[in-house]
Formats: structure tokens, sequence, C-alpha cells
């Protein structure tokens, strides 16, 4: 036959659509939780992170009982397990109320403000900072703190003669003087034991009366 024959067509090929596996509500819950941990890890470590204060060593600008929120961006993120630091924003500076590991045992932490920076020369006299050669004026120290009468006796180890400041290092004291042990004690706190820079009480709870401080919540740390 001189004409062509027609052949069947064949099958459309047939789509088999394998129906995805649905995750079990455990797994679902178990990712979601690990995201969040990890989430929470990092900016705790690179972020902001929450103290609760324990003395008096800080008052008035900080009392027990406060909740305050850490910023470890701003002198550069701590590297996990290490001393070592992230660039940062900026260096650390007098007046600075600084989170940092104890010199002395370095699983505390301890909470100071900042009153002298490498190369400057430190004194203490009555309870008062005398830095490069002239007294400051220090409108966070605790009332009470600075003697009625000037003392001719100095007890501290740090700071009772000028004392220079080693490059890399702070100077630090509690806002009360007369219930703090901080450099004039212990000496220096290097740079890479610096954790953060206090800003912000987000919480206060009163122990003695058992009642949220409200006019202290939300207060900004300069």
């Amino acid at each position: 036959m001189n004409g062509t024959e027609t052949q069947p067509e064949a099958p459309a090929p047939v789509e088999v659509i394998t129906p995805a596996r649905r995750k079990s509500l455990f797994r679902e819950y178990a990712e979601a939780i690990l995201i969040a941990v990890l989430l929470a890890l990092v900016i705790r470590q690179c972020g902001v992170q929450a103290f609760t204060i324990p003395s008096g060593s800080m008052m008035d600008t900080l009392l027990v009982g406060d909740y305050i929120l850490v910023n470890k961006f701003l002198y550069g993120a701590e590297l996990p397990f290490t001393d070592a630091h992230l660039p940062g924003l900026r260096k650390p500076e007098r007046g600075d109320i600084v989170v940092f590991k104890y010199p002395n045992d370095e699983t505390r932490d301890f909470i100071k403000r900042i009153v002298a920076v490498g190369g400057d020369t430190v004194q203490v006299v009555d309870n008062r900072v005398v830095l490069n050669g002239r007294p400051i004026d220090e409108p966070y120290i605790r009332p009470g703190s600075i003697p009625a009468v000037p003392s001719t006796h100095c007890g501290y180890l740090y700071g009772c003669e000028p004392t220079v400041v080693p490059q890399g290092a702070y100077f630090v004291m509690g806002d009360n003087r007369d219930n703090s042990q901080d450099s004039r004690y212990w000496g220096f706190v290097r740079r890479e034991k610096i954790r953060g820079k206090a800003f912000l009480i987000y919480w206060s709870w009163n122990g003695e009366s058992h009642w949220p401080r409200w006019s202290r919540i939300g207060a900004w740390l300069p």
C-alpha cells in the first residue's frame, strides 16, 4: 500500500505525585524550640544580655533588685569560650557603667563605673577621684559617701598615691564608695574582661516591701 499506516498513540506517562511526609508534632516543636534557643544564645552572646543587681555597691544609681540590660555589641561582641571580641563601635569610656569578669574569680560578673582609662593618673582621696591631678565632678556618688572631715589615712591597695592606669586597662569604682569592692582593692580591669555597658533598667523589685519599683522601670543608664 502506498499510504502510511497510522500507529496507535502511546499512552501519556502518568505523573505520580508522592505526598510530602508531614513532620510529627514532636519534631515541629523540637525544631522551633531549637531555633529559639539558638537565636537567644546569639542575642545573648553578641547583642544584649540581662543581669540582676545583687548588692548595694552601685547605690543609688542601681539598687538591689534592679534588672538591667547590658549592650555587648557596643564594645564588640564576645567570641564564645574566649576573651576575644569582635570589633565594636567604640571603646569603654570614663563614666560608663560596665559589667566585667571579676579579676579574682572570673566565674562571677561585677558591675562598676569606669573612672579612669589607660594612660590616666588616678588617685582616690576621701572617696573622691582625682584624675590627672584634678578632682572630677561625680554627681552619681551616693550621698553620705564623702566624709565630712577629711581623712589623713588611706587603706586602699591601689589609688592612695597617684597611680598610672596601664594601657588596655581600666580603674573602676562603685557609686556607693563606702560599700564597694572595686579597683581600690584588687586593681585594674583588662579590656578583654569587660562584657558590655549597662544601658537600661527593665524591671525593679523591692525585696523588702515585695513590690515593684514602678518609677525605676524603663530608666535609661547613660
